[in-house]
């Protein structure tokens, strides 16, 4: 049986940068995926954006760390990950939203985030053709982006590669054994391997790797739809996040929508429902596309003649709260989870990789000794994130 510094469940939006981390900090590293190839579960759903403008010290500093490796990328490693520092803009209809908006401003900016706030002047200047009515402004933070996630996560891949970080797909994970304070067996459906440590990147399945040991983890997926349209000359910049809403009697109620052109031109948009499905179907439903299509061009007309190539359907691996879980177990310290990410793995994914290795390599600095409180499994999940 072959015997690895650590064993990482998942080659996704986490495990893949984890690996690339620990193998570039020469450890011997193994991932395991029942999948094919890397990224194909809800990496691949992603829609690329990404941002430190969050409403804690644990998503702002990891997703700092993570813009900084996804903005130089191609200047340090070569390829293209199609990155564009295109900013995020968070528009108020409401005095009330303007001020919960301007509110978690004061928080973001204690970080030292650059976000400000825009006029509806302003504002539309940056998005020409915005629906002005009623309109109060905006909060924008110029230097968040998006990247390729498919261009991105088989760089990752490939520099892990580089690094000595060893693959296998098309093997699930059966049994997780742990015998002692120094190894974990873990046995899937084709071969076994040993391990010091364990770490559970397996997103959606998380929940189901915690019950191999016995371990009840507060993960639950829900679905979100997203769709992308044809390419077009570049009409606007920033991702456009509306918080609102809508209470629709014709195509049913919705929470948030967002959207944003990308590096090849495309619009990808997608949609928070109000009444969340839960579990992990894929399939794309039908009132998705009217529903969202709907609330975006009465946000931003100019979109009214785009033709949509496809939709599809993701999931969100949910805590109660909001803020992903990271960290050591009580009762198994050698098996770490990465996990309840909410959507948002692609985005701190580079950083929670560099996190994980500096648990498992006994090198946390004092910022990390922070964040990993927030993001502690054994913490009171009755608060949640805002503008999660």
């Amino acid at each position: 049986m072959k015997t690895y510094d650590v064993i990482i469940i998942g080659a996704g939006s986490v495990g893949v940068p984890a690996a690339m981390s620990m193998a570039q900090n020469k450890l011997k590293v193994l991932v395991i995926d029942a999948l094919a190839s890397v990224g194909q579960g809800q990496n691949k759903k992603a829609i690329g954006g990404i941002r430190a403008t969050h409403s804690d010290k644990g998503k702002i500093l990891t997703a700092l760390r993570s813009i900084e490796i996804f903005s130089t990328w191609k200047e340090t490693h070569g390829h293209n990950i199609g990155w564009m520092q295109n900013g995020y803009s968070f528009p108020a209809y409401t005095s009330e939203g303007a001020q919960k908006l301007k509110d978690l401003m004061k928080i973001q900016k204690s970080f030292n985030l650059d976000i400000d706030w825009l006029s509806p002047e302003e504002y539309c200047e940056i998005i020409p053709g915005i629906n002005k009515e009623n309109l109060k402004g905006s909060t924008f933070s110029p230097k968040d982006g998006s990247a390729s996630p498919l261009l991105a996560i088989n760089a990752f891949y490939s520099k892990s590669l580089e690094y000595g970080a060893r693959y296998r797909f098309r093997e699930k994970v059966k049994t997780i054994t742990i015998s002692n304070d120094k190894d974990i067996t873990v046995k899937t459906d084709k071969s076994s391997y040993c391990a010091h440590k364990v770490i559970n990147a397996a997103g959606s399945y998380a929940k189901d790797i915690g019950k191999l040991i016995n371990l009840d983890l507060p993960v639950e997926p829900d679905s979100h739809e997203g769709a992308i349209t044809e390419p077009v000359q570049r009409f606007f910049g920033p991702m456009i996040v509306d918080l609102r809403p809508l209470k629709d009697p014709a195509t049913q109620d919705s929470a948030n929508f967002y959207f944003y052109q990308n590096n090849e031109g495309q619009v990808i948009f997608c949609l928070t429902p109000q009444h969340l499905m839960k579990g992990d179907a894929s399939e794309s439903t039908s009132i998705f596309l009217p529903q969202v299509a709907k609330r975006m061009v009465s946000l931003f007309p100019k979109l009214a003649n785009l033709k949509v190539r496809r939709t599809w359907r993701g999931q969100y691996p949910m805590t109660p709260d909001g803020f992903p879980i990271v960290g050591e177990t009580r009762e198994f310290p050698n098996f770490i989870n990465a996990i309840g990410m909410c959507g948002q793995g692609y985005m701190i994914g580079p950083g929670i990789g560099e996190l994980l290795t500096r648990i498992v390599t006994c090198e946390l600095k004092a910022d990390d000794m922070d964040v990993l409180k927030h993001f502690n499994l054994y913490r009171n999940f009755s608060g949640a994130e805002q503008f999660k």
